[in-house]
């Protein structure tokens, strides 16, 4: 009988491409993951996995069995789920992905009432902005809180289970004295030195995106895709930013904020979990606690939902 357990280290190589780095992101050493693997071999009776320059590839085989397996760690999850709303109790540990910017408005209020409400739950937060939903494929972590821009098409992967917090507004970030606090039309930014994230992430595009829709390239003399870099370069009137609301404490001393009125650049904040057909006490119990936290943070705001 195959082992569960094998076939998710497998999968885990797959995606991760090497045994080293699949090792890592389970906390096993590379020698435990070749072992599991080779007796996992000897199971199928046939080759799994091949040389391929510094990584490793999977056979024909390989890619039969990971299609099949995927199916099988689905039907556990599925099975986890089910008998975990037949007891209706939330459980103790639970790991939360969630992105740098939203940490101070979103992660942290959503935390505290959750270590009210749910004193033995323990989350684990993994503060990252690289591949949340291909960790949570992996069963890496259980719960995302992630982002999506609006000028981006609505593609979630198969079997991920989305839901929408928030529409977190990128505003324009000036020195304090420097304009004042009408809604500014993107187009004025023309003349302006940006501090922008890199075009190869999403806002870096959202922002392109939204400036070459009002007519022009931006100047961009700062690339940084560290908000508070962004923020103290606005603060010493080196650089105009957009950064999303979030991010922004309203006691930032230095800077002011401004809407864009003429091309809003929007991202849409969401909770994701793994799909099932039976919810899982433990992640509603986190999605509810971010939930609410979003809409403290819109009541204090003024924003949307």
């Amino acid at each position: 009988m195959l082992d569960v357990r094998r076939l998710h280290m497998l999968k885990t190589v797959a995606a991760r491409g090497s045994i080293a780095a699949a090792a890592q992101a389970l906390g096993l050493s590379a020698g435990a993951v070749s072992q599991q693997l080779s007796a996992l071999r000897r199971d199928v009776g046939v080759d799994l996995l091949r040389p391929d320059g510094r990584t490793v590839a999977l056979t024909e085989a390989g890619r039969v069995l990971l299609e099949h397996a995927d199916r099988i760690l689905a039907a556990v999850q599925e099975a986890e789920s089910a008998v975990a709303a037949v007891k209706g109790t939330v459980g103790t540990t639970v790991t939360l992905a969630a992105l740098p910017s939203t940490v101070a408005r979103i992660v942290a209020p959503a935390l505290s009432e959750l270590g009210s409400q749910q004193p033995q739950l323990t989350v684990t937060c993994l503060v990252t902005d690289q591949a949340q939903l291909r960790e949570l494929t992996l069963g890496a972590v259980d719960v995302v809180l992630g982002q999506r821009y609006h000028h981006l098409p609505d593609t979630p992967p198969r079997d991920i289970a989305v839901s929408p917090l928030l529409d977190d507004p990128l505003l324009v970030v000036t020195a304090a004295g420097q304009a004042d606090e009408r809604p500014v039309a993107l187009r004025e930014l023309a003349t302006h030195n940006l501090a922008m994230p890199p075009a190869t992430t999403d806002c870096g595009q959202a922002i392109l995106h939204a400036c070459h829709q009002a007519g022009f390239t931006p100047t961009t003399h700062y690339i940084t895709a560290d908000i508070a870099a962004q923020l103290t370069l606005a603060r010493a009137g080196l650089a105009t930013a957009l950064v999303p609301r979030t991010a922004i404490d309203p006691a930032t001393p230095g800077i002011r904020t401004a809407p864009i009125e003429d091309h809003p650049i929007l991202r849409l904040l969401f909770a994701a979990t793994r799909h099932t057909e039976t919810e899982n006490p433990t992640t509603t119990a986190v999605i509810a606690a971010l939930r609410t936290a979003a809409r403290h943070h819109i009541a204090a705001t003024g924003g949307c939902a």
